[in-house]
């Protein structure tokens, strides 16, 4: 679980960088880089979404448990 959950987050930066990277690029055809950008920022909020969905199901199902200091200490 945590490799998938890794994944996610990796995915989810290579698709902002990605998005950084059509914006910031010069020359070429400004036409082509705003949908390019824009469909980069779409994959990034899609992983997002399905990384939020991921961990939300593996608790429901209980392949994984929350952990942290306890309640009162």
């Amino acid at each position: 679980m945590k490799t998938i959950i890794l994944l996610g987050f990796v995915a989810i930066l290579g698709a902002l960088a990605a998005a950084g990277l059509f914006m910031l690029r010069r020359g070429g055809d400004r036409k082509k880089q705003g949908p390019q950008m824009a469909r980069a920022l779409a994959v990034r909020v899609g992983v997002s979404i399905a990384l939020f969905l991921v961990i939300l199901l593996s608790y429901q199902m209980g392949w994984i448990k929350p952990t942290g200091v306890p309640m009162g200490h």
